[in-house]
């Protein structure tokens, strides 16, 4: 478990960029909203980076060795 933690602090962290280090919503509903929306953001933000990276390996030059 203490290999673990830090992947879990990580985790926490860029939730709370995303928007959930302050939830202003009421009620269970609004949590519930607060916490899908961050959830949603932090998935765009992957595919982002998922597709900057495939551009960028679609047009990098061979190297010659």
């Amino acid at each position: 478990m203490r290999r673990q933690h830090p992947a879990v602090e990580s985790a926490i962290n860029n939730l709370g960029h995303r928007g959930l280090d302050r939830v202003l919503a009421q009620g269970a509903g609004g949590f519930a909203r607060a916490v899908a929306l961050s959830v949603v953001a932090l998935n765009v933000h992957r595919i982002g980076l998922l597709l900057r990276r495939r551009e960028r390996q679609r047009t990098q030059r061979p190297r010659v060795a």
